[in-house]
């Protein structure tokens, strides 16, 4: 059978079906690596910048979150259309209409008068971003067929996709410090407009062929669904009645009949938006839903921490990111390793190692305090997840495209985003309201403690938010763990093996 990447040379250049190495790959892949970074850290770079924003847009407390979940939940629930965008309407143009769609929203954003119009730029931020990311990991596999190098490339991504959330918070923090929380967005459109005409001249086209209809129904379905979730979610931490308020039931509920209708349409339309052959084979649905896991765990983790610096630490904001920077050099060092490994050891084993690692890491964070040492406590907890998430990144990105076939490599690539994505949207969401229920109860308890500080007292429950935060996030990383222990069986030669996607 001919590789994707063969066909597309034959079709696009005319040449002929020779099979050899695109001589441009490594330029293409640095490109590619810009452009997802670009995507990863604007996920996280607002954190650090939104106390600042929240401030100058008057944001009110309750709607301050749509500042990271508009962008999440567009992101993560549009990929998977954007996927069938890619795979169809030709991968590389995807790519240069999401970089310039993506700076755009960029610049709405960052020049933003009000909050809705900052929630409507970050949502279209999303909505490109979809665009972009399953395009950008489609191209890198169909551009590098020789497993050893395929494998280094892979090393590449989930070094820039582990590592890029930790990154956007040092740059927002340096950004949101030295010049103003609007260049937190600003700063992509430079980058962006420079990715894509480099990209011109460097990267190659790729397509599918055949028929190109698009589930849109499904989209629509999938995507109100996860909003409806989320929001409901937000009302379980604003209702009087929590959970068993009455607008936090509707809103749960309507979220599982669309969710639910979205999984009946998939199999029956002829053109499904997540064909079920794509999440059903055991390796890639084991890819997908501990990535939802993880990304559920280590969103937290950036969130409730940063709050924990600032608030309670009283780091500045440029501080407050620069502690998370053993983050990053973790990150990019597991991620090398896992990269040199992957060919040798048995996936398996690296991804438990891995979630093993990181939940260890999270659970250690559960024993901060008003006063605790960064040196002595929080470093060593970010370097045991960052090891962790730099194996997993890796070999999850691998495993998620392992044996899927040319029309699917969109979707499959997009799969393993919207699981992240999405994970970190409800996770932050769900996490978010027991933080708020937990501090609430705390309060409760302690009202009459005898301490009048009302401040200390304050201080005191948000610590008890953050261990009950870092708690649930712990347990889903060690779910996720569990997960891949019992239904991943591939081995590494299956996916050194992978070196190109295959027309059947």
């Amino acid at each position: 059978m001919a590789s994707v990447e063969s066909v597309d040379r034959a079709a696009s250049q005319g040449s002929a079906l020779d099979g050899e190495p695109d001589p441009r790959r490594w330029w293409a892949l640095g490109i590619i690596a810009i452009a997802q970074l670009m995507v990863v850290l604007d996920a996280s770079i607002v954190n650090i910048a939104l106390p600042s924003a929240q401030a100058d847009l008057n944001i009110s407390d309750a709607n301050r979150q749509w500042v990271v979940t508009a962008y999440t939940l567009a992101f993560g629930g549009l990929l998977l259309l954007g996927g069938r965008i890619a795979d169809y309407t030709g991968r590389k143009r995807i790519f240069l209409i999401g970089l310039i769609g993506f700076a755009v929203a960029s610049a709405l954003g960052g020049a933003a008068t009000n909050d809705v119009m900052l929630f409507g730029a970050r949502a279209l931020q999303g909505v490109f971003a979809a665009l972009l990311a399953p395009a950008a990991l489609s191209l890198l596999q169909v551009s590098f067929t020789d497993a050893k190098e395929r494998a280094r490339a892979f090393g590449v991504y989930g070094a820039i996709s582990g590592g890029g959330a930790a990154i956007g918070l040092i740059l927002g923090g340096v950004l949101t410090e030295y010049v103003s929380w609007r260049w937190c967005l600003f700063v992509n459109v430079p980058i962006a407009v420079l990715a894509a005409i480099a990209a011109i001249g460097v990267v190659r086209e790729s397509k599918a062929h055949g028929d190109t209809r698009y589930d849109v129904p499904g989209a629509v379905l999938v995507s109100g669904g996860l909003a409806s979730l989320v929001y409901g979610f937000t009302q379980a931490a604003e209702a009087e009645d929590g959970w068993t308020d009455t607008s936090t039931i509707t809103w749960l509920a309507v979220a599982a009949v669309l969710l639910i209708g979205f999984v009946v349409w998939e199999t029956r339309t002829r053109h499904p938006l997540l064909p079920l052959r794509v999440v059903l084979d055991r390796n890639r649905g084991a890819a997908y839903a501990s990535s939802l896991l993880i990304g559920a765990g280590l969103f937290a983790m950036f969130l409730f921490l940063a709050y924990y610096f600032q608030q309670n630490l009283g780091y500045s904001a440029i501080k407050s990111g620069f502690a998370f920077l053993p983050f990053s050099v973790g990150i990019i060092v597991s991620a090398t390793v896992a990269s040199s490994l992957m060919p040798k050891v048995n996936p398996r084993i690296l991804l438990v190692v891995g979630g093993v690692l990181a939940t260890a890491g999270l659970a250690l964070l559960t024993r901060i305090d008003l006063d605790s040492s960064w040196l002595t406590l929080v470093l060593p907890a970010e370097v045991l997840i960052s090891l962790g998430m730099g194996l997993f990144f890796v070999v999850s990105a691998s495993l998620a495209l392992t044996k899927v076939e040319e029309h699917d490599a969109g979707v499959a690539s997009a799969m393993l985003n919207t699981s992240q994505q999405i994970g970190g949207a409800l996770g932050t969401a769900l996490l978010n309201t027991l933080f708020a229920s937990a501090v609430t109860s705390w309060m409760t308890d302690n009202a009459g403690s005898g301490n009048g500080n009302v401040q200390q007292l304050a201080s005191e429950a948000a610590i008890h938010g953050y261990h009950v935060a870092f708690w649930v996030g712990s347990a889903f990383i060690a779910t996720a763990t569990i997960i891949t222990l019992l239904m991943v069986n591939a081995r590494s030669s299956d996916l050194s093996n992978e070196g190109a996607v295959h027309v059947g």
